[in-house]
């Protein structure tokens, strides 16, 4: 793995921390069909939660929350559509897409940001 795959690996794992503190429970984790990955698939209170994670390091170019635009938002859904047809539909609380963006500071302990709800 390189130091990008860690690092998107370490924020993953941020999230999934965050995710479970806050009493979701996580069915899985890098869902992949031929459309593409879904970082963290996830239940919250009867609704299917569908979880991009973006990482980086403090000072970088951009938040992460920046890089979740439109396209990508229109890509979680088809992956989200993907992922209940092969898993019997959607739960009775629907679906929702979310975003965890987590910065790593120089020093210190993660900046965890959970945005519910994105699309």
């Amino acid at each position: 793995m390189n130091a990008r795959g860690a690092l998107g690996r370490y924020g993953e794992d941020v999230a999934v921390r965050r995710l479970t503190e806050a009493g979701m429970t996580v069915l899985e984790r890098n869902w992949r069909c031929r459309d593409g990955e879904i970082d963290i698939v996830a239940l919250d209170a009867g609704a299917l939660v569908v979880c991009e994670v973006k990482t980086r390091r403090e000072g970088g170019y951009e938040h992460p929350m920046a890089a979740v635009g439109p396209d990508k938002t229109e890509r979680l859904r088809r992956l989200a559509e993907c992922w209940l047809e092969r898993h019997g539909g959607p739960p009775p609380g629907g679906v929702r897409i979310d975003v965890v963006a987590v910065v790593l500071p120089r020093r210190g302990a993660p900046v965890v940001e959970h945005v519910r709800g994105v699309a």
